[in-house]
C-alpha cells in the first residue's frame, strides 16, 4: 500500500478511484502532561510530551486510513491531509483529535 501527500504516484497509473477515506485517533488530556506543557508555555520551548502525541497520533490514523483503504480494495491512497483540533468536553478537559483525509485509489500499473 501507497500512501502518499501527492496526486500522483511516478510510474503508476491510476485505474480508478474508490473513494475519499477518513480516519480519526482522538486522545484524552493528561494532568502530567498538561501541566508540563503549561511550565514550557511560561518559560518558553517546545512542548515535547505533546509533539510526540501528534507524531502517535498521526502514525495511528495513517495505519487506520490505510485499513479502510485496503477494506475498498485500494492500492494507494494519495493526496492525504491531516488535520487537528481538539474538542471541549467539559470544563476540565478536552481531546485532541487527529484526522488523515485521502483519497484511495487503484493502479492499473504497480510500482516496483
Amino acid at each position: 500500500m501507497i500512501l502518499t501527500t501527492t496526486d500522483v504516484i511516478q510510474g503508476a497509473i491510476i485505474e480508478s478511484y474508490l473513494g475519499i477515506v477518513t480516519a480519526e485517533v482522538v486522545y484524552g488530556s493528561n494532568f502530567l502532561r498538561d501541566f508540563m506543557a503549561s511550565l514550557r508555555d511560561f518559560f518558553g520551548g517546545r512542548t515535547a510530551s505533546y509533539e510526540h502525541l501528534f507524531e502517535k497520533g498521526q502514525r495511528e490514523a495513517l495505519a487506520e486510513l490505510e485499513q479502510r483503504a485496503l477494506r475498498l480494495g485500494a492500492d494507494a491512497v494519495i493526496g492525504i491531509e491531516f488535520d487537528t483540533g481538539t474538542i471541549n468536553v467539559d470544563q476540565s478537559g478536552v481531546l485532541m483529535l487527529i484526522t488523515a483525509t485521502g483519497t484511495a485509489v487503484k493502479m492499473a500499473v504497480k510500482m516496483r
